[in-house]
């Protein structure tokens, strides 16, 4: 290294050192700058193998990621990083992929340390990684400052948005283990290019800057935070660049729909509490349901079936398939060839045609044969008296009407009402996020929730409805024990179900269990 250029200083005479301007490569570790490490990483980059030198590891599994363990050079720097970066504003973050808390004002702050982070990475860094990477980076760059606490999560997601090329996290954490959760966890994935499973976890240490190329395969998630007293605090964002190709968007297979199972409406009548089995109770639950297309009904079944089917539902014989791709689920659901009589028995209940007639009067859909369409008999009505007029001022009825038809005829070619459902388990880690591979179709969302007494708001493992393309929520439904929760969904209506935190385990532990159940259907008309 050449020896630095020395100057009197003119306020005491002595000699000093003549600084470096602030931002440039000096705070950056010093073998970044080394041209055997560059070409080392740039070829093993190409070649997509492996290479390790000091604190450089870049690894091509199970896509290209590179961890530098030393980033920066000064450790005062970056103690004075790390105190500026916790006085920002920061704003919780919640929707069905993360909790966190972040602040996006780096942009407005002035603070020495935060203005020449900001320009290392922005310059020097990026010129860099341009050099080893091989790609022609822009000069803007997305950052911002995130702050994971106990039971925040990022999951499974691939980064992709059109420009992002490279993607970066520095670290400014305290000392971290594997116990204190909050590792960035990567994925391998399929043929259909869909994360499987984690297959490397990288520790958050301080100081170091990890880096990976944004791509189809790029799956990763923050695990959830199960420290209660350490803050994973980091620096991340994007550079953009010309993005790698992408395959067409994998549509998984629908799942097979059927009609209804032919069983004596008796079953009606040993598993549902009788009051929901009144003709007027009916009628007063359908106008409320037709009022806010949402309803719940507790002690839905009757208790003696209930504590049947729960206590079978902690049953060693069950089998219990882990539902994916974590980028969409993540939960239990259950083999059907595996569960006890009674539990076959309440599902043959929530299948049966029965059923599907108590749910036309409890709703007012047309869900069955039997349950005359009101509106359909209103247009006919309407068309009759329309028939008898003789006049002007009748187009625009006849025009009315035959609206009307086309949508009473669409009504008729969709063929019998069917459904589709499942028995799930649900423990910690568990969710369901919102992905754009699901048919947007009107829907009768059927929950009936089993082993949750004294769950939480907190803990998540409710289900949240939202409108398309906002972030709105319509509507929340909270796990409750034996009440059936019925909800009408439009095709501008999406759901999830929220992230499970540690802070359900003692709950669940309580009550001798590590999970609770629901039985999920969808009904259509």
């Amino acid at each position: 290294m050449p020896a630095e250029k020395r100057q009197n200083d003119p306020t005491t005479g002595k000699i000093k050192n003549k600084k470096k301007k602030r931002g440039e490569l000096a705070v950056i570790n010093s073998d970044l700058r080394d041209e055997a490490v560059q070409k080392g990483m740039r070829d093993a980059w190409q070649r997509k193998e492996s290479y390790i030198n000091g604190d450089i590891h870049l690894d091509s599994e199970p896509f290209p990621h590179c961890q530098i363990t030393r980033f920066l050079q000064n450790e005062s720097f970056v103690d004075s990083l790390q105190a500026e970066l916790l006085q920002l504003n920061f704003n919780s973050k919640s929707n069905d992929l993360y909790k966190f808390q972040q602040s996006d004002d780096l942009r407005e702050r002035k603070e020495h340390q935060i203005s020449q982070i900001r320009s290392v990475i922005f310059g020097e860094f990026r010129v860099w990684l341009s050099e080893v990477l091989q790609v022609d980076l822009e000069a803007t760059v997305d950052i911002s400052c995130a702050k994971y606490e106990h039971t925040d999560v990022l999951l499974c997601h691939d980064d992709e948005l059109e420009g992002r090329r490279v993607a970066f996290i520095l670290y400014l954490v305290p000392p971290w283990e594997v116990k204190d959760g909050g590792t960035l966890d990567l994925f391998s994935t399929d043929e259909h290019f869909q994360p499987v499973s984690v297959v490397k976890s990288l520790l958050p240490c301080w100081n170091s800057l990890v880096f990976f190329e944004v791509s189809p395969v790029s799956f990763h998630q923050v695990a959830e935070v199960l420290s209660e007293e350490k803050c994973r605090l980091s620096l991340s964002g994007w550079f953009h660049g010309p993005s790698l190709p992408r395959p067409s968007r994998y549509i998984e297979p629908p799942v097979p729909r059927h009609t209804h199972i032919p069983r004596d409406e008796s079953l009606l009548f040993e598993w549902v509490n009788e009051m929901f089995l009144d003709p007027r109770y009916q009628a007063r639950v359908q106008q409320e349901f037709e009022e806010s297309s949402e309803i719940c009904l507790p002690g839905f079944l009757q208790e003696e079936k209930l504590r049947q089917v729960r206590s079978a539902l902690q049953s060693s014989e069950i089998l219990w398939e882990r539902k994916g791709h974590p980028n969409k689920r993540c939960y239990g659901c259950a083999d059907m060839q595996s569960i006890p009589s009674c539990v076959q028995e309440c599902w043959e209940l929530l299948s049966s045609e029965s059923f599907f007639i108590l749910l036309s009067n409890l709703t007012g859909l047309r869900l069955h044969y039997l349950c005359g369409d009101e509106e359909e008999s209103e247009n006919e009505d309407g068309k009759n008296e329309t028939e008898n007029r003789d006049g002007e001022g009748n187009t625009q009825a006849s025009a009315s009407n035959t609206d009307a038809d086309t949508s009473t005829t669409e009504k008729k070619d969709k063929g019998p009402p069917t459904c589709v459902g499942e028995l799930r388990r649900w423990m910690h880690g568990d969710y369901t996020l919102l992905h754009d591979s699901v048919k947007r179709e009107y829907a009768l969302d059927l929950q009936l929730h089993m082993g949750c007494a004294g769950w939480k708001s907190e803990f998540g493992g409710f289900t949240s409805y939202i409108a398309h393309d906002e972030d709105e929520e319509l509507l929340t439904v909270y796990p409750e024990e034996n009440s059936l929760a019925l909800v009408y969904r439009d095709k501008d209506t999406l759901k999830f179900i929220k992230h499970i935190n540690n802070s359900s385990s003692s709950q669940l532990s309580s009550q001798n269990t590590a999970a609770f159940y629901d039985f999920s259907f969808n009904y259509y008309e």
